[in-house]
């Protein structure tokens, strides 16, 4: 293997394990979030706004990471970030009641920024027919939410959910040192920060309306994978009366495949093209969708010479199986989409994946709360997912129109180039 192509994989391996570790921590209230809850005597809502308060930080920070990694690079900017969480970590253990948890959640959020940091430290490396595949392969690093619910259950179990963040920080620690001592300074940034691009030229691709049709779709295949992520461990104990280190594993069986099948989706956009991945994804999400936001109901039929009742619900494995495949319909999406990116702003991946980060993490951070919202106001509990099937509804009804239009427009320059030639 060639220098040059060793430090590019090189670069991958490191940077996706610094967003594994960092999307750990990002989804950690999920888990001691339903001990705060106990603690503090929370209602749905209040639990659905801490859970979500990371998420808000994480996305907000997502654009300006990005810009300022393509201004300075990955190598000291990731760096920096994961430090900065290490502090937010420990300062969890000041922390004694509702409002200074939430300004805790807050910090600890910086730990989302490190997807658009990671994006465009790799796609620097990489050309455009392996785009896909890299993209894939660092956003598996959102299997280090599979890495909260199995380790945290335990950890708290052993040490009490108050230690948990400290253990966290400590891990943190070792993977950002290990982070500088094995990554390089990306092609683009080897001289050091780029001068020559503006804050304005950065910002330029955000005027376009593609752009924010394709932070629409990530809204749902991020933000919905965050959102359920952190709702799934509380909707378990409630739904079929689990205990939590269950409940964890089972959320586990989503959180796990998902991140790991973006590798698979990232290979597949480079084959088969990312568009059509994100529209078959999404039918099979919809379908998913459809039963899972079916809530239990009894029905009584009078018949001819009896009253006949009738339950409709699903079990715990129809359940679990529904929300496996809508997962690694998920992840598929969000691979696809990061592929996406890059065929229309190669140039701006820090940038305009840093505003598409944003829209996904505002998602999860959303979401959540309306799940909270809905559940208190309709007593439903699978009321959440009835409103992740209108939002998907959205998106494919934006999507449909949004080929209709590229197509159309594809047509007119194809006439207008044959008018041009035979004149």
């Amino acid at each position: 293997m060639n220098p040059n192509n060793q430090r590019k994989w090189q670069a991958l391996g490191v940077s996706t394990l610094a967003f594994t570790v960092n999307f750990a921590v990002w989804t950690l209230f999920s888990i001691i979030g339903i001990r705060i809850k106990q603690e503090l005597g929370l209602n749905e809502t209040e639990f659905g706004f801490l859970v979500a308060m990371p998420i808000l930080s994480g996305s907000l920070s997502r654009l300006p990471l990005g810009m300022l990694t393509d201004r300075f690079g990955g190598r000291p900017v990731f760096f920096l970030q994961m430090l900065a969480v290490v502090i937010a970590l420990v300062g969890i253990q000041y922390a004694h009641n509702y409002t200074q948890y939430l300004i805790a959640g807050f910090a600890v959020g910086l730990a989302g920024g490190s997807f658009a940091i990671g994006i465009a430290y790799t796609s620097a490396w990489f050309d455009k027919h392996q785009q896909g595949t890299a993209m894939g392969i660092f956003g598996a690093g959102n299997s280090g939410a599979a890495l909260t619910n199995l380790i945290v259950p335990l950890l708290m179990a052993t040490y009490g959910w108050e230690t948990v963040p400290l253990i966290f920080a400590g891990g943190m620690l070792i993977v950002a040192v290990l982070f500088w001592v094995m990554a390089k300074n990306d092609p683009q940034h080897i001289d050091g920060p780029q001068p020559h691009t503006t804050i304005r030229e950065q910002l330029l691709p955000l005027k376009e309306a593609r752009v924010w049709r394709i932070s629409l779709y990530y809204f749902f295949t991020f933000g919905g994978f965050l959102a359920l992520t952190l709702w799934l461990p509380k909707y378990y104990v409630g739904e079929f009366s689990l205990d939590l280190k269950t409940a964890s594993f089972l959320t586990l069986l989503f959180t796990l495949p998902t991140g790991l099948v973006r590798a698979l989706g990232g290979v597949l956009s480079d084959i088969m093209g990312a568009r059509r991945i994100l529209w078959t994804t999404f039918w099979i999400s919809l379908v998913c969708l459809f039963f899972l936001s079916y809530p239990p109901t009894t029905m009584t039929i009078h018949g001819i010479s009896d009253v006949i009742h009738i339950n409709v619900e699903l079990n715990q494995w129809v359940f679990t199986l529904l929300i496996l495949v809508l997962g690694i319909c998920m992840g598929l999406g969000n691979a696809s989409l990061l592929k996406l990116i890059y065929d229309y702003y190669p140039h701006n991946m820090g940038s305009v994946g840093g505003l598409v980060g944003v829209m996904g993490g505002l998602g999860g951070f959303t979401l959540p709360i309306l799940f909270g919202l809905v559940a208190d106001l309709t007593q439903i509990r699978s009321s959440c997912f009835m409103l992740m099937y209108g939002l998907l509804a959205s998106c494919m009804v934006l999507l449909h129109f949004g080929i209709r239009a590229s197509e159309y427009k594809q047509r007119l320059r194809d006439a207008y180039a044959s008018s041009f030639l035979e004149s």
